[in-house]
């Protein structure tokens, strides 16, 4: 109940002020030059990071207005915090007429914070969960920690979309520098003001999968807290989508390569991975009903990714997700529960039109969705098993693996719902609720945001 009470709280809120910025919408029905979206509360819900508060402002240039419901370009700004302990601090800028050309620019500029960032080991199914060992009134409880490790992300990425047909075929080309810093979490900071019953064991009593893997070899020494990494990419993007925020018809594929090198293991930690997405919008009902699916391929083909670039998700929207799991790929199970050299993953989705209306003078509506995503493992990341587990620590070696071949195959689906409200085609505000077919990925996420998934 106060998930679904902060979000209508969040809804609310929001419409109001957009109402009350975007006076010019009222006098015509198409907007045209910079237009304050508005600033308004960033209140948001996500399973995999808790409830957000903060502060998210949108501004608009819609130019002539010739490009509704599209725009020319656009500044969004974020500063929040979660429940969980991450934070999120950034500017993204979109300019279609890059310097007055038909480039577009897309810029990424941020600092994120995770308390408390899910780690679950290598492989999916290759590594065992076990949600007993988080559970305090189960007897084999150890801490809430124990899948849990500390990361803060600098990130810095240009990237440029260059039209080689009309606007269907772009190249796509970007550079970037990731500042990556891991750590263990912070238990004496969870534990402040906590009575003692409530306390987190610390990690040097209780180590978490984090510390273990860095005991045993398994994440080596000079990859365990993080580095500096360079990214360059380069590829194709073919798009015939009708529009951007909602499609009802067309195709958006994908192909483009990364390449990324750690500044101080230049040699050792410096791969090459190759990212191919397909998405396509069906309209069954015009306007009304719209079948939409993805499948996305993330396989390294050559060298070494340190591990904490591996829950990284590439794409030409966002620039960069976490993934492999929860609010952004495969919905309903845990985030960041496949770590792999190979990955692919797809996404099913019908989305239903149930109103179509004016709120405020201004276009909105209502939609309502069901879905399927699945994920599967490609390539394994190799690492070192040539350990023993020390006997007294409690724990044995097939706790944590499992090499059967038919296992490590199974692909990992979540499926559930959701529905948005849409004003002015751009702003989404959005709620999906998913569920884990296995219970080694979880069990369900509840997510609420913005926008719809791809």
């Amino acid at each position: 109940m106060k998930k679904v009470l902060s979000f209508l709280f969040a809804f609310v809120i929001s419409f109001s002020l957009l109402g009350q910025t975007d006076t010019a919408k009222k006098e015509s029905s198409v907007p045209t030059g910079w237009k304050f979206g508005g600033a308004l509360p960033a209140l948001s819900y996500n399973t995999d990071v808790g409830f957000r508060y903060g502060l998210i402002g949108y501004v608009f240039d819609w130019g002539d207005g010739s490009l509704y419901p599209d725009y020319l370009r656009s500044i969004y700004i974020e500063g929040s915090n979660t429940t969980k302990g991450s934070g999120i601090y950034r500017i993204n800028y979109d300019d279609k007429a890059f310097l007055g050309t038909n480039i577009r620019l897309l810029l990424d500029l941020g600092y994120y914070i995770e308390q408390a960032l899910d780690f679950y080991g290598f492989n999916g199914y290759e590594s065992v969960f076990h949600p007993e060992w988080m559970t305090t009134d189960d007897p084999d409880y150890k801490t809430r920690m124990f899948y849990r490790m500390d990361r803060r992300t600098f990130r810095f990425m240009p990237n440029f979309q260059i039209p080689l047909q009309g606007n269907t075929i772009r190249l796509y080309a970007g550079v970037g520098y990731l500042g990556i810093k891991i750590n263990s979490v912070n238990i004496d900071k969870l534990n402040k003001g906590k009575d003692p019953a409530d306390m987190l064991p610390s990690v040097d009593s209780v180590p978490g999968l984090y510390e273990l893997y860095q005991q045993w070899g398994v994440i080596e020494a000079d990859e365990a807290k993080g580095g500096n990494m360079g990214i360059m990419k380069l590829g194709l993007i073919y798009d015939t989508r009708d529009n951007e925020p909602m499609p009802n018809k067309g195709l958006w594929e994908e192909v483009f390569f990364v390449s990324g090198f750690d500044f101080a293991h230049p040699k050792k930690y410096r791969y090459l991975e190759l990212v191919l997405t397909h998405r396509q919008y069906l309209t069954i009902l015009p306007k009304k009903l719209i079948f939409a699916y993805r499948g996305s391929v993330n396989y390294i083909l050559a060298g070494r990714a340190p591990f904490y670039m591996l829950p990284f998700y590439f794409n030409t929207k966002d620039n960069i997700q976490d993934g492999f799991g929860g609010s952004k790929t495969i919905r309903g199970i845990m985030r960041d529960r496949l770590i792999a050299d190979g990955i692919a993953f797809g996404n099913a989705e019908l989305r239903w039109r149930v109103v179509n209306t004016k709120l405020m003078g201004q276009d909105f509506y209502v939609a309502l969705s069901a879905f399927t995503d699945a994920g599967v493992v490609l390539k394994r990341h190799e690492y070192n098993l040539n350990f023993n587990v020390a006997p007294s620590s409690g724990y044995t070696q097939d706790m944590f693996f499992n090499f059967d071949a038919q296992t490590i195959k199974k692909p990992h689906i979540g499926y559930g719902g959701g529905i948005r409200f849409g004003l002015n085609e751009n702003f989404i505000v959005a709620v999906d609720y998913g569920k884990a077919l296995n219970s080694q990925d979880g069990s369900s996420g509840m997510y609420i945001g913005l926008n719809w998934l791809f």
